[in-house]
C-alpha cells in the first residue's frame, strides 16, 4: 500500500536534530511521495532544496497570510522559484483571521495576487483558511483559479465552507484534525466529500493523529488519517491510500 502525504513541512527547525532520519522512516513506511509546503521565500526555498535532495519530496512555493507584509516584492521572487521543476503548485495560501483581524484588506489582496500568479502559471493552488470562510469563498468566486485546480488544505471541520469549496470544484485535504475527540462532526464532513475529490495529509510537524496529540508530527501517521476516513465512508483502508494517491496526482500533474 502507497501513501501520498499531499502536505507537510519538514524544513521545520523541529526536525533539524534528525531530518535525515525522520524522512527516512517516512519512506521505509510506505509514503512513497511527500509534497513540502512552502509559507514564504525563506521556507519556499528551503522547501525546494529538500525536494532536490529527496527523489520522493516535492514543493509548493507561497506567502502564507501570515507572512504578507513583503507580497510586493516576494511575488516577484514566488514566481521566479514556480520555475523549478519540483514546484507543484502556488502555496499555501489564503485568509487567516484567528491570528489576526485587523490587516483582513491585505490579506485578501495577498491571496487574490497569488491566485492570479497560479493562473498566469497553470499551477494548482493550495488554500489556507481559518475562521475566514466567507471572505475566502468570495475570493475564489471572484477570483476563480483558471481551472478550478486547488486543495482547501487541513480542511476546517465546517459543513458551509466545504460545500462551498466542492461546488467551486476544488479538493478537500483531510489532517489529524479529523481523529481528534473533540471533533464531533468529523464523518459528517468526511461523508460530504465524494471519494474523488479527498486528498489527505499531516501537515507535520503538527496535528498529530490520536493518540499522539501534541507531539511531534510526521509522515507515518498518515495512514491513522486513512484510517479514520475508510471508517466514515466504509471502505477499506487500501481503497482510501489508492484514492487518494490518485487523487493527489490528478491534482499536481507535474508530478510523475
Amino acid at each position: 500500500m502507497e501513501l501520498f502525504d499531499s502536505h507537510a513541512h519538514y524544513n521545520d527547525e523541529q526536525y533539524d536534530l534528525d531530518r535525515d532520519e525522520v524522512i527516512k522512516k517516512v519512506l521505509e513506511a510506505g509514503v512513497t511521495k511527500v509534497i513540502n509546503a512552502g509559507c514564504n521565500v525563506e521556507t519556499s526555498k528551503t522547501g525546494i532544496k529538500l525536494a532536490e535532495q529527496y527523489d520522493f519530496v516535492y514543493a509548493t512555493v507561497g506567502a502564507h497570510p501570515q507572512d504578507i507584509k513583503n507580497i510586493n516584492a516576494d511575488i516577484l521572487e514566488i514566481e521566479k522559484l514556480s520555475n523549478h521543476p519540483k514546484v507543484v503548485a502556488i502555496g499555501e495560501i489564503g485568509l487567516d483571521y484567528h491570528w489576526n483581524k485587523e490587516n483582513k484588506k491585505e490579506q485578501i489582496e495577498a491571496f487574490a495576487m497569488q491566485i492570479e500568479l497560479a493562473n498566469k502559471l497553470d499551477l494548482p493552488i493550495v488554500i489556507h483558511s481559518r475562521d475566514a470562510y466567507v471572505d475566502t469563498i468570495n475570493v475564489l468566486k471572484n477570483i476563480v483559479n483558471a481551472n478550478k485546480r486547488g486543495v482547501f488544505h487541513c480542511c476546517p471541520l465546517d459543513a458551509e465552507l466545504v460545500k462551498a469549496a466542492l461546488e467551486l470544484g476544488y479538493n478537500i485535504s483531510f489532517a489529524g484534525a479529523i481523529t481528534f475527540k473533540n471533533a464531533k462532526n468529523a464523518e459528517e464532513i468526511i461523508k460530504m466529500v465524494p471519494m474523488d475529490r479527498i486528498q489527505i495529509e499531516t501537515d507535520a510537524p503538527y496535528l498529530s493523529p490520536e493518540p499522539f496529540r501534541g507531539k511531534r508530527n510526521d509522515s507515518t501517521r498518515i495512514k491513522d488519517i486513512a484510517q479514520k476516513i475508510a471508517s466514515a465512508k466504509g471502505i477499506s483502508v487500501e481503497e482510501v491510500a489508492k484514492m487518494t494517491y490518485e487523487n493527489t496526482l490528478r491534482m499536481f500533474n507535474k508530478i510523475s
